[in-house]
């Protein structure tokens, strides 16, 4: 469903620590090992902390805010990166746009999360990373363990 969402309509709370199933996600560009995803969710405001560890042992850690029906700003990689956040229905999306090394880059992400509140899934649909989905399911791992 698209749309607004009406007042009675609870939205999706995507707080929790998040791990990517990279067996069910379609990625666009080098897989790493193992992505981990903090979120914390209190509307209107999200923070987002996403931790990749490549194959070759390294990480590389980035942390953005953002803000239900305001546009944000977030250094993505030494870039700028402007973010708007909406509700569509159930679905939050995230439209970003970034201009690293002087390319434009534009992102729609969508996120969605399953019924039974265990999978968030973040697609890319019509923007320079479409085709991208990436299935997060919430992981057992405690709050201390995303820092280490």
């Amino acid at each position: 469903m698209r749309g607004t969402v009406s007042m009675s309509e609870p939205r999706p709370d995507f707080t929790g620590i998040w791990e990517l199933n990279l067996e069910k996600s379609v990625l666009r560009g080098p897989v790493p090992k193992r992505v981990l995803a903090k979120i914390e969710h209190r509307e209107p405001e999200l923070t987002q902390e996403i931790r990749v560890t490549y194959a070759d042992g390294s990480r590389q850690q980035t942390r953005a805010v953002f803000r239900t029906g305001a546009s944000c700003e977030n250094l993505l990689g030494g870039a700028l990166m402007r973010t708007e956040a909406r509700w569509e229905g159930r679905e939050l999306v995230l439209e970003s746009t970034m201009e690293p090394a002087g390319r434009k880059m534009h992102y729609k992400d969508y996120w969605s999360l399953s019924d039974d509140g265990q999978t968030l899934t973040m697609e890319h649909r019509d923007d320079d990373l479409a085709g991208q989905i990436s299935i997060l399911e919430r992981a057992a791992a405690e709050e201390s363990q995303f820092d280490q």
